[in-house]
C-alpha cells in the first residue's frame, strides 16, 4: 500500500521530505560517555579472560566428545587427577562449576565407571569423590589436548613473562576468590 500526500506549499513539501529523509535514530549514537567503550574490550581483563577460556574449551570439544564429556566433567577429571577425593562442594569451587550442573556430571562420571563416591572414613555424613582406574586412563588421552592447547596459549611468551603472567592470575584470584582455596 502506497500513501500519497499532495502538499498544499512548499513549507508543506518541504517538512515532508524532511521527514521522510531524515532517520528516526542516530544509527550510530555517539559511545564515548560508555566507560566501556572507552576502555576497549582489549582493556578489559574479564572479557579477555572469557574470550581466551572460551577458545582453550572450543579446542577441546572434538575430543571431549570422543571421550564422551562434558565441559563440567572434563574439569572434574581434570581436577581429580591432582587432588583425588575432593568433597563435591570443593569439587564445585576447583571446577567453577554449579554444584547443580555437577552432581550432575559426576552422576555421569560414575555410571560410565569413572569415578566413585566413597563416604569419609572419618565422618559418615561426607561423600568424596575419586577417580577410577577409567577415569585416570581417560584423563590421560585428554590431556595432550589441554596441555597443547595451554601450549598454544603461551606461544611467543618467555618463561620470566609467563611466570609473571601466572603470579598476577593468582593475585587476582585472591582478590576474587569466596573460598581459601
Amino acid at each position: 500500500m502506497r500513501l500519497h500526500i499532495k502538499p498544499e506549499t512548499v513549507d508543506q513539501a518541504n517538512f515532508i521530505a524532511d521527514a521522510v529523509m531524515s532517520p528516526i535514530a542516530d544509527p550510530k549514537p555517539d559511545r564515548t560517555d560508555n566507560a566501556l567503550a572507552r576502555m576497549g574490550l582489549d582493556g578489559y581483563a574479564p572479557y579477555l579472560m572469557n574470550r581466551i577460556m572460551g577458545r582453550y574449551n572450543a579446542t577441546l570439544r572434538a575430543e571431549m566428545a570422543r571421550l564422551g564429556l562434558s565441559t563440567a566433567k572434563m574439569r572434574a577429571l581434570a581436577i581429580l587427577s591432582v587432588e583425588d577425593g575432593l568433597q563435591i562442594g570443593e569439587l564445585g569451587v576447583y571446577a567453577v562449576v554449579e554444584q547443580s550442573t555437577l552432581s550432575r556430571a559426576l552422576d555421569g562420571l560414575v555410571a560410565d565407571g569413572l569415578a566413585r563416591r566413597e563416604t569419609d572414613a572419618t565422618d559418615q555424613r561426607v561423600v568424596r569423590i575419586h577417580l577410577t582406574a577409567s577415569g585416570h586412563a581417560t584423563f590421560d588421552r585428554l590431556w595432550p589436548h589441554m596441555i597443547a592447547g595451554h601450549d598454544r596459549m603461551f606461544r611467543g611468551i618467555d618463561a620470566a613473562e609467563r611466570q609473571a603472567f601466572l603470579a598476577t592470575l593468582r593475585k587476582i584470584l585472591t582478590n576474587v576468590r569466596k573460598h581459601e582455596f
